[in-house]
């Protein structure tokens, strides 16, 4: 009787006669590989010295189209912030948390609530609330407002000091939402809100976008910088402002750092 057995590597083995199985060569041009010459993130075909400068291309294009759809876009100005860190231009089936307000020259920035929490005073009038407060320096002036970005190192300073004093950044401190816990959100330092005001009509309307409200109409906020011991920077009707007493009560709209 013949034995006749198959190997994995593609050869027969018959009565003792072994034939290697023939596979022909495909063609460069048969597979995509259609340009003579090299060209910048193109691909060289593996049998021979054509390129395909297409085919990256597609792939560029295909990568982007998933991490569109799934809200893995780095973060912009204006964009929307979802519970699970991530952002997106566009309203996705997602939970957002927030709108990008700023971003520093590292890709990192802060993240507004999409609605404010509520009026508060900076500092309420069972303290001596027109001191300055150690570690957050004074901002006097409207050119001088880009330099402080810290909310959250303020928030930290003024919380440090009494938790009955001050209302705002105690209210910021406490906020969280879903992706988010007790303390990692803050009273926005001028800076930040500075941001806001820049591109006001942008955010606004990525804050309608995503379920939140627009500032505008009566609504303030509230910044973490102080101008002196007596008075705090904040928003209101597109400017910054200095002139409110911390003892008045002003919207507060915490923003979280990414």
């Amino acid at each position: 009787m013949r034995k006749i057995l198959l190997a994995s590597a593609g050869i027969i083995i018959s009565t003792g006669t072994a034939y290697a199985a023939c596979i022909p060569t495909p063609s460069c041009s048969s597979l995509g590989y259609e340009s003579s010459s090299s060209c910048e993130g193109g691909i060289k075909c593996p049998f021979g010295n054509a390129w395909n400068c297409a085919l990256v291309n597609k792939i560029t294009e295909i990568e982007q189209i998933i991490k569109e759809n799934s809200g893995g876009e780095s973060c912009q100005l204006g964009s929307i912030f979802y519970s699970d860190r991530t952002c997106s231009s566009k309203k996705l089936d997602k939970t957002p948390i927030g709108i990008v307000i700023y971003i520093n020259k590292n890709g990192g920035g802060q993240v507004m609530a999409l609605k404010s929490i509520g009026n508060y005073q900076w500092a309420n009038m069972s303290t001596d609330y027109d001191k300055n407060i150690s570690g957050i320096t004074d901002v006097r002036s409207l050119e001088e407002v880009a330099t402080d970005v810290q909310s959250c190192q303020n928030t930290a300073a003024i919380i440090k000091i009494d938790d009955k004093a001050y209302d705002a950044a105690w209210a910021a401190y406490n906020y969280k939402t879903a992706g988010t816990s007790v303390g990692e959100w803050c009273l926005p330092a001028v800076g930040v809100l500075e941001s806001l005001k820049n591109n006001i009509s942008l955010i606004n309307d990525k804050f309608i976008l995503a379920g939140g409200s627009a500032i505008g109409g009566q609504e303030s906020v509230f910044s973490s910088s102080e101008y002196d011991g007596d008075c705090a920077w904040y928003y209101y009707f597109n400017e910054l402002n200095y002139r409110v007493d911390k003892s008045y009560s002003q919207g507060v709209r915490p923003v979280l750092e990414f």
